[in-house]
């Protein structure tokens, strides 16, 4: 019988499977466990926008014809409201779709990619799998970016560099002064690609504007967003990224599938945005549950990392991966991390009032912090 691995690459071969958190359903179905507090995945609790109820009554039209590979009512929306043209904005099947999309159009065989980390793991397996090297740029004790190291790593003249502000899985962020200061250091030909999948929670003074600070930087740019997160258009899958020019954004639409967005999730992401105040609840639920949760798991011994998305990256100072398994008996989805270094933290998302209570009298239950 043929070795089923002897065809794929090796690249292939060396990335571990992606932890993609456990569903409802297999929760209920292995734990025997009714009431779950799903708290794994950084979903909005308050889901969508109720005003997308009523724009599919009947779906017709959108489902029987192929969507506009171009989603030119979505990129025009967004143009607007970041200020630049059309043809800067591409979309994606989710923003994770769009970092493929990058890897595959920039990163050749040797090529270094720097990353912060902790990292989005996606942000190093795409490089892997194109054939390139990743440089870890590991967060400081204090669980904070370590700037003179990302800095040094800019100097050398990377391929690419690519990072998420605020991180995943930490939480911690560049603020303005720091974002230019990395602008500052970065070479001409190496590709700043920010992902800022969970800007919406971190929006305030001190976090800069990617987009706004590219702008006139004379640099090859990519800032990515989704909606995924504070949107609560998880299972749509829509994604995008403003591009530093036209012309760049052709070669990147070249490296995509045709069709790689649909109908439905073009449209909802367009009533998404016509609902600030959903947006604005979303985000008010999330900054005030996180606060609370972040002052009752200090209260318990635990350390946790500064944030500014909607989860909390917690050291449970033993297995990670133990006190998840505790915490699914007791009907509390949470992420525990795999990557080397990390394997005593938790990524906990900020759910409900009832989930987040949930997750921490389960918590006090196993009782590890003592």
């Amino acid at each position: 019988m043929a070795n089923p691995s002897s065809p794929i690459r090796e690249e292939i071969r060396s990335i571990a499977p992606y932890n993609a958190g456990l569903t409802l359903e297999e929760v209920r179905a292995k734990y025997k466990v009714d009431d779950i507090a799903k708290l794994g995945s950084n979903e909005n609790p308050l889901g969508p926008s109720p005003t997308l109820r009523r724009l599919f009554p009947d779906i017709g039209e959108l489902a029987r014809l192929y969507p506009d590979p171009q989603g030119r009512a979505l990129c025009t929306r967004l143009a607007a409201d970041f200020g630049v043209e059309d043809n800067q904005v591409i979309l994606g099947n989710g923003s994770e779709d769009l970092i493929a999309v990058i890897c595959r159009s920039v990163v050749r065989p040797g090529d270094t990619v720097v990353t912060l980390y902790p990292s989005f793991p996606l942000h190093e397996d795409y490089t892997t799998l194109m054939g390139g090297k990743v440089e870890r740029i590991s967060v400081t004790a204090e669980l904070t970016v370590d700037m003179d190291a990302l800095l040094d790593a800019v100097s050398r003249k990377p391929r690419m560099l690519m990072f998420s502000n605020p991180m995943n899985p930490v939480g911690c962020w560049l603020t303005p002064a720091q974002l230019s200061s990395v602008v500052a250091a970065l070479h001409p030909e190496t590709l700043i690609v920010v992902d800022e999948a969970y800007a919406e929670y971190a929006a305030g003074e001190d976090y800069p504007n990617a987009v706004e600070m590219l702008r006139d930087s004379g640099r090859n740019w990519v800032v990515l967003r989704t909606f995924s997160k504070a949107f609560g258009l998880a299972g749509l899958r829509i994604g995008y990224g403003i591009v530093s020019d036209g012309s760049l954004c052709d070669f990147l639409n070249r490296a995509r599938t045709p069709f790689n967005t649909n109908a439905i999730a073009q449209a909802s992401a367009v009533t998404a945005l016509d609902d600030a105040d959903h947006l604005k609840r979303s985000i008010e639920l999330a900054l005030d549950e996180r606060e609370r949760m972040k002052a009752t798991l200090d209260a318990l011994g635990y350390r946790t990392a500064p944030s500014k998305c909607n989860f909390l990256f917690v050291d449970m100072r033993t297995g990670a991966t133990q006190v998840a398994e505790a915490l699914l008996r007791r009907g509390v989805i949470v992420k525990p991390w795999k990557q080397p270094g990390f394997e005593s933290f938790i990524r906990v998302s900020i759910g409900s009032r009832a989930e987040n209570d949930h997750f921490l009298g389960a918590l006090k239950d196993i009782g590890t912090a003592g």
